[in-house]
């Protein structure tokens, strides 16, 4: 009889919230990429990324919001955008992305939190 695979390890992570806090295009994608990748490394059940401070982001980061929402629904985790600006909110819902969870919440104060910021382009 053939051993059952292991099932993936339970989520140790409620909840993971990560402030973008530049434009969200081509340019600052990888190290965005990158510290989502470690962040889905953990498996949280919920990912909220606030977007308050975010005035662009693009076909690419598109893309990237999108894997991320399939990966973490992969791991019954749940991606939630929080504050985007209006028109992002709009690129988000004709973008495929209008199955996660857009919401407007007061932003935490800013103790406690890392920021990850781009490299001045």
């Amino acid at each position: 009889m053939p051993a059952t695979p292991p099932s993936p390890p339970e989520s140790a992570v409620p909840h993971v919230r990560v402030d973008i806090t530049d434009e969200l295009d081509l340019a600052g994608l990888p190290e965005v990429a990158h510290v989502l990748d470690r962040i889905l490394a953990l498996r949280p059940r919920e990912l909220t990324i606030d977007l308050a401070e975010c005035r662009h982001v693009d076909a690419a980061a598109v893309a990237l919001l999108l894997d991320v929402h399939r990966r973490l629904a992969r791991q019954d985790g749940v991606l939630t955008l929080s504050n985007p600006h209006p028109r992002i909110r709009r690129i988000l819902q004709t973008s495929g992305l209008g199955a996660v969870p857009v919401v407007d919440t007061p932003r935490p104060a800013a103790r406690g939190r890392a920021r990850v910021a781009s490299a001045p382009r």
